[in-house]
């Protein structure tokens, strides 16, 4: 299996609401209502990155991952908005038929790096409080919890987040 990884174009940026929409049902299906998910459509979340992307390609970075041409995964950073020092993984997300097979570790050390390049010292995430695979995902990876939480919504459900931080190498 190779994997590529590359900055992503504007032209991505709909089959980036598609995968992040499938990214989402698969990874919250067990603790966010089903009607809550469904409230944000692929399309949706297509137009939403597509509007966001020009206001932001400057200061932010959106790298996508590609198997045989498709795209598997995104990872979207920046910096923290409460504090510019920090630098942000505002996202990663993976084709549910991609999980276990090492793509998002690959997303996540090349977001690191990308950060670091960028001139942080140190990363936050933000992941949701009941989201245990991606806990232990980012735990195995160096990053530890805040002790910060805040509240989210995930379609049409208020969502528990919990901070996550960690130096960069």
């Amino acid at each position: 299996m190779s994997i590529t990884l590359r900055p992503a174009h504007s032209d991505d940026l709909m089959a980036v609401g598609a995968l992040h929409y499938r990214a989402r049902l698969a990874a919250y299906r067990d603790f966010v209502p089903a009607e809550a998910l469904a409230a944000i459509s692929a399309e949706s979340m297509g137009r939403w990155w597509t509007e966001r992307w020009p206001y932001e390609r400057d200061s932010h970075r959106m790298t996508v991952a590609e198997y045989d041409g498709r795209l598997v995964g995104f990872t979207y950073l920046g910096p923290a908005p409460d504090d510019p020092a920090v630098g942000e993984l505002y996202a990663i997300h993976l084709d549910p038929s991609e999980q276990g097979k090492g793509v998002g570790k690959l997303l996540m050390v090349d977001a690191l790096e990308s950060l670091r390049q960028r001139g942080w010292q140190r990363a936050s995430l933000w992941v949701l409080a009941d989201n245990t695979h991606a806990r232990r995902f980012y735990e195995r990876g160096g990053w530890s919890v805040s002790g910060e939480e805040r509240e989210g919504d995930v379609g049409t459900a208020i969502t528990r987040q919990l901070r996550y931080v960690r130096d960069l190498p």
